[in-house]
């Protein structure tokens, strides 16, 4: 059974930061396509941020210049470093991978001002 599971969210003031995580079971991740969406309270779930297997990013340009995400396929991992967050950040962060499109549970980000 595949399994991905996020942490590391929580409750922080504007301008501070958190670090999610996206831990792979049942699955080498070191070949494929991973992805950080968010899904705000009564809005679409939206692309945040993605790698490629090679370490290629791109980011939405609500977060460019904020967040970085980075994998390490030892680990079977993938993260989001998110500085510098808004009170428009809030939202449930999602990881995703492309490959077998699997999605994590899912963990609540809120950012207060």
């Amino acid at each position: 059974q595949v399994l991905l599971v996020e942490s590391g969210g929580g409750l922080v003031q504007a301008g501070e930061s958190l670090r999610l995580s996206c831990a792979v079971s049942g699955w080498i991740l070191s070949n494929d396509n991973m992805a950080w969406y968010r899904q705000a309270s009564g809005k679409q779930r939206e692309l945040v941020a993605l790698i490629t297997s090679e370490g290629g990013t791109s980011y939405a340009d609500s977060v460019e210049g904020r967040f970085t995400i980075s994998r390490d396929n030892a680990q079977n991992t993938m993260d989001l470093q998110m500085n510098g967050l808004k009170p428009e950040d809030t939202a449930v962060y999602y990881c995703y991978d492309l490959s077998i499109r699997d999605w994590g549970q899912g963990t609540q980000v809120t950012v207060s001002s």
